[in-house]
Order: structure tokens, then C-alpha cells, then sequence
């Protein structure tokens, strides 16, 4: 079994043409069909079912896909820690984050570690938080900025950077606009403007929601801070939002008031593998992240 195959292999499977596949990698058809033929027979089994051009993978055919992507993370990862082991100022750190940490908190430490580090590469991956999480499992990724840090979940280790409040973000001529701060129950007669169902800061908001007694009334849905924002801008509901979300502007006709009783948290932090060692370069970030937080936190108190 030669890499070359694992790789034809693996292509068709995604693309499930061969002729395409072939394409994409630059090479003959003849050579591609020649090679998934020789792994079938190297094998004794039939990968693929045939179906004119196009092919689909047969269920022994899915498994060994499965444990070649697993193999083929392994390879990469050892690949990539020998050329870390000879240089960690010149690897590649990959990194998933949400969308509430886009705009400010990500880029500021990155720009921070990339000014000591200026040969390192990112790879940044924006996902929902279970997808980071369960991609910091499976080493897709490295470690994963998010908020809440995860307290129970098996096979990562995760680390508070800092602790920030929900603020209610409200169009600028609804009735509570002129307060300096805010009740969450006096919002109970309002229309939210929430993240889907999954996504974890619809979670925070309807918990905190539900245990003052009320369930609020979701108006729309954004996936992601600035559709949110946007909705809200617009006059078509309210919402709570991470603090740091508004740290350089406020949308346009809207207002930031502080939620006072109760408060409204979420813990911010980075998460690593418990079951996979760092490279040496996502080491390096991740040491340099976690004294960056605390050298910032020390100067804000």
C-alpha cells in the first residue's frame, strides 16, 4: 500500500468522480482509476460501487476511508513535529474560535504573539462550540478559543483567560433605552434575537431567562454576532451579547445597558487535547495566551 494511493483513494471518495478527482490533483484519469484498482486488489476488496462515472463508496469501503483520514492526520502531525522540532518559530498553529470572539479578542492576542513570533502561521477555523470542541477531540485543530470553558468534557483541558458579562443590546428608541442599567425580568415582554437552537450563548441567555420564570420570545435567529447585531439594529428585538462583542462601536441605532440583577456571565478560555501532545509551535501560543491574559488581568486590577 503506497501514499500515493491512500490519496487517490481518498479524493474520489470525497468527490466520488474520478474523473474529477483526477483533475483536482493534476494527474491522469488512467493513473487514478489504475491505482484505486491495485489498492481493491492489494486489499481483496471492493472499495467503491461503480455507477457509470460516478462512484460511491461501499460500506468496507467507508471504514477503511474512516482509519485512512486518522492515519493520514497521524502523518501529517508527524511531518509537521519534525519541522517544529527544528524550527517552533516557523510552524503552524491551527485554531478554532466562535464568532463572538472574531472581531476583538482573537486578532488582539494574535497580533500580541505574532509581533515575538512574526514566522509563525495560523490556521484559523470558526466554528459553533461543540464543533470546536469535538475538533480539538479528533485533531483537526490544536485548541480552541471559546466561552463557556467546558467543565466536564472528557479528552480536553480547558483554562479561564477571563470572566465577561452579558450587556443587553437594545434599539435606541425602545422604552428603556435612557436606563443606565436593567433588570432581566423587566425584558420578559420582549422579542429576542437569539443564535439557533445548539448554539451555546442561546444556552446562557434562556437559562438565565428560566430562572427568573419566564421563557422569552424569540423573534429571529442570527448564527453569528454581527446578524444578531444587525436584527437588533433594525428594531426587530432585543438581545443579550458578550460585552467584548462592542468593545470598538455599537451598531447603528442601538443602545449598550448593563444587566445588573442578576448579572450575566460566561468564562472565556482555551482549550487543549488531554490524550494527544502539542506540537511545539501551538505549546508556544498556548504558554504565550495564557500569560498574555494573566499580565493583562493583573494591570486591569
Amino acid at each position: 500500500m503506497e501514499l500515493r494511493q491512500i490519496h487517490y483513494f481518498m479524493e474520489v471518495a470525497k468527490r466520488e468522480h474520478v474523473t474529477d478527482a483526477a483533475a483536482a490533483m493534476h494527474v491522469a484519469q488512467s493513473a487514478v482509476s489504475r491505482q484505486i484498482v491495485n489498492l481493491e486488489m492489494e486489499l481483496g476488496v471492493d472499495l467503491f460501487i461503480r455507477e457509470g462515472r460516478n462512484v460511491r463508496l461501499t460500506p468496507i469501503g467507508k471504514i477503511f476511508l474512516r482509519h485512512m483520514e486518522e492515519a493520514m492526520t497521524v502523518i501529517d502531525n508527524a511531518q509537521r513535529e519534525v519541522e517544529e522540532y527544528l524550527d517552533p518559530e516557523k510552524g503552524t498553529i491551527r485554531i478554532g474560535f466562535p464568532s463572538s470572539l472574531a472581531a476583538y479578542t482573537l486578532p488582539t492576542v494574535i497580533s500580541a504573539f505574532r509581533s515575538q513570533h512574526p514566522g509563525v502561521k495560523f490556521q484559523l477555523h470558526q466554528g459553533s462550540y461543540h464543533s470546536l470542541i469535538d475538533g480539538v477531540i479528533k485533531g483537526d485543530i490544536d485548541m480552541a478559543l471559546l466561552g463557556p470553558v467546558p467543565k466536564e468534557v472528557k479528552k480536553v483541558q480547558g483554562n479561564i483567560l477571563f470572566t465577561e458579562k452579558m450587556v443587553a443590546l437594545l434599539p435606541n428608541k425602545h422604552k428603556f433605552a435612557d436606563k443606565k442599567a436593567l433588570k432581566l425580568s423587566e425584558l420578559r415582554d420582549d422579542s429576542f434575537v437569539l443564535f439557533p437552537r445548539g448554539y451555546i450563548l442561546r444556552e446562557i441567555i434562556l437559562n438565565a431567562c428560566q430562572q427568573l420564570g419566564f421563557q422569552p420570545t424569540i423573534s429571529f435567529e442570527g448564527e453569528d454576532i454581527d446578524a444578531i447585531k444587525g436584527l437588533v439594529s433594525a428594531g426587530l428585538g432585543i438581545t443579550l451579547i458578550p460585552e467584548i462583542t462592542l468593545i470598538d462601536s455599537l451598531p447603528r441605532q442601538t443602545v449598550k445597558i448593563p444587566i445588573t440583577d442578576p448579572e450575566v456571565t460566561r468564562t472565556v478560555g482555551v482549550i487543549i487535547p488531554t490524550e494527544r501532545e502539542m506540537l511545539p509551535t501551538a505549546k508556544l501560543f498556548h504558554t504565550f495566551i495564557n500569560d498574555f491574559f494573566d499580565r493583562l488581568g493583573s494591570f486591569q486590577k
